[in-house]
């Protein structure tokens, strides 16, 4: 690969940083102008000891490893979404954005190979929305919780072990999926396709059995999904949501008033699953364990939905054992239980402390 010539004022090219990144465990490489390079580990900083980058080195290599359209759709528009390859290391997520008239950029570490379930500390019963054959898996949480982790994980499930055809839409392309039991067809904004809207109007055109969404981003993409999964689709796609009622309520409040009642009809008969996600750093200071809040669709689950009762959620969430249901507080002090994660990140982490001293105080494990 050829570098732009002033990349070379500076002590390492960005593919040098990003094997860096991925060599030592970082989940993200922070790059932004008038500061050193950084990498996040195991949820923290970590600032690297090179020169502070100036605006034209900035530009230099970020540009080094760009294909000319993205160069133009960044110069237009300022920011730009992008996967990025270094053969026997790891893909990137990258993300480039102008910020007081210079560019930074923060890009994710994906590794070549999906992480198997079972090394993931998700709950066992999640492994079973693999054998649906339609409906709407949504999974949740805030940019770095390993949402797009989870859905690989269960795609991988389902490419091995079914006959399905499955389409992703995703912005970037993140884990690549090879065609196993399943054929895999996988588009990226941008390269693939013009944007999410455009891709998903024509995705049930392709016979699709499974359609994996990147996000439902705004109500035409909410739309789309709930009509696919209504029609004998199955869907997976994320939501910045902390807690399944917020998924819930997040979904209604996109649309009108005149259409709510429609759309939590619709929830209501489509969705199976949320998974809301947080990864909170682990007692022995090495790494992070993932908590997890597990709601399912079951008849009361539909019914408060339907109704409008979101609030009431929670309370069905917690009393669903039986299903296999956990909420966020439940989760966070089982970790806590078996010595995995600390006191005070139970607070930190937790949704309602009064709720977590009730549960620490009659010592649930669930």
């Amino acid at each position: 690969m050829s570098e732009n010539k002033y990349e070379y004022d500076y002590p390492v090219t960005l593919c040098d940083l990003l094997t860096i990144a991925a060599t030592r465990g970082a989940s993200d490489l922070h790059l932004v102008c008038g500061y050193p390079p950084s990498l996040r580990i195991d949820g923290k900083i970590t600032v690297l000891e090179y020169p502070y980058i100036k605006p034209y080195q900035m530009e230099a290599m970020l540009f080094s490893i760009l294909e000319n359209w993205q160069k133009e759709t960044l110069e237009t528009k300022w920011e730009l979404d992008f996967s990025f390859s270094i053969n026997g290391v790891a893909r990137f997520r990258g993300n480039i954005m102008r910020q007081r008239g210079t560019y930074a950029a923060a890009f994710r570490v994906v590794p070549y190979t999906i992480p198997p379930f079972e090394t993931l500390g998700l709950p066992s019963e999640i492994k079973n929305l693999c054998n649906l054959t339609r409906g709407l898996v949504l999974v949740t949480g805030a940019t770095g919780s390993g949402k797009s982790t989870t859905l690989a994980s269960l795609i991988d499930i389902i490419n091995k072990t079914r006959c399905l055809s499955i389409i992703t839409i995703e912005d970037p392309i993140e884990f690549l999926h090879r065609h196993n039991k399943s054929t895999v067809k996988q588009r990226e904004i941008g390269a693939d396709t013009h944007s999410f809207q455009d891709a998903l109007k024509h995705v049930l055109r392709h016979d699709p059995d499974v359609i994996l969404i990147g996000e439902m981003r705004d109500k035409e993409s909410i739309s789309i999904a709930l009509t696919a999964a209504e029609t004998g689709h199955l869907v997976f796609s994320t939501l910045h949501t902390q807690t399944a009622p917020q998924t819930i309520s997040r979904i209604v409040d996109a649309f009108s008033d005149d259409n709510k009642d429609h759309i939590r009809q619709q929830l209501a008969g489509s969705l199976k699953a949320v998974i809301s996600q947080q990864l909170i750093p682990m007692n022995s200071g090495n790494g992070r364990v993932v908590a997890v809040e597990y709601m399912i669709s079951t008849p009361a689950i539909r019914n408060l939905i339907r109704e409008g009762k979101d609030h009431q959620l929670y309370s069905a969430i917690q009393t669903g054992h039986n299903y296999g249901m956990c909420t966020m507080d439940q989760s966070l002090v089982k970790l806590y239980k078996q010595g995995k994660i600390s006191y005070e990140s139970v607070y930190e982490y937790c949704i309602d402390r009064a709720e977590v001293d009730r549960l620490i105080n009659r010592s649930y494990i669930g």
